[in-house]
């Protein structure tokens, strides 16, 4: 294995510059080991302290960073809350064998929160989300707790294609397919998210204007097409909310 006490590629290399953080050595061989075989991740450096992180960080360009919430002294939260000074802070997803930090890795902007053992599908998620975000415009962009099964997970709000009512909440459908309930009225969530693209096309349903595909008129009848995984899904449009929809659309293409 490649020494994990620095840096894994001795000459710069394109992708995603990773630093792992992590007390225990075994989880950092670990973490270096499944982020080598990520082909979206360049160069990983390593820190066995927070101390050591934020040296590190300071010295150098840092796109993703894995920080273990429970280290002797400087914590992972303490290096996140100190990161999160920075001009262009890294992105920071947490590692941790518990889930208590869930609130506190939310506050603090993280792109997501990894439970150990690590498993690699679900690194590799943590990094399609750190890319996403990357992609995304911070100054309009929006993250989202959503629990399952007593585990706290963050969605973007600019990878959502569209959201759905059901009952007291709604369903946050996002681009890989995936869907995420949330405990709140779609009215409120529409007029919150207006801004960033957000269209009710039906008394049930507003989509992201951002992942519309296209617009289709038939008999009368209005759609939209929206990506849903590796395929595309298309939903129906009210007359009610046609005019509205067709005017958004019109000043987006301004």
């Amino acid at each position: 294995m490649d020494d994990v006490a620095g840096t894994r590629h001795a000459e710069p290399a394109p992708g995603l510059r990773a630093l792992v953080v992590d007390d225990e050595q075994p989880v950092l061989e670990e973490l270096v080991y499944l982020l080598g075989r990520d082909d979206r991740v360049g160069v990983v450096e390593t820190a066995r302290s927070g101390a050591e992180a934020l040296r590190k960080l300071e010295a150098d360009r840092i796109d993703l960073a894995f920080l273990d919430v429970a280290m002797p002294g400087l914590s992972g939260i303490d290096v996140a809350r100190i990161v999160g000074q920075f001009r262009t802070p890294p992105r920071i997803v947490f590692v941790t064998a518990h889930d208590n930090h869930a609130v506190d890795a939310f506050e603090l902007g993280a792109v997501d929160y990894l439970l150990k053992p690590i498993r690699e599908e679900r690194l590799r998620e943590s990094i399609r989300r750190a890319v996403d975000v990357g992609e995304a415009t911070p100054e309009t962009d929006e993250t989202i707790p959503v629990e399952l099964g007593g585990v706290t997970r963050f969605v973007r709000r600019s990878t959502i294609t569209h959201v759905e009512a059901q009952g007291d909440y709604v369903r946050l459908h996002t681009a890989d397919g995936h869907g995420h309930l949330l405990r709140t009225p779609l009215t409120g969530l529409v007029d919150a998210w207006s801004d960033a693209g957000f269209v009710r096309i039906h008394r049930s349903i507003a989509v992201n204007l951002a992942h519309v595909r296209e617009v289709r008129m038939q008999a009368g009848r209005c759609s939209v097409v929206v990506p849903r995984g590796d395929e595309l899904t298309e939903l129906q449009v009210s007359r009610r909310h046609t005019p509205f929809l067709r005017d958004r659309i019109h000043d987006r293409s301004r």
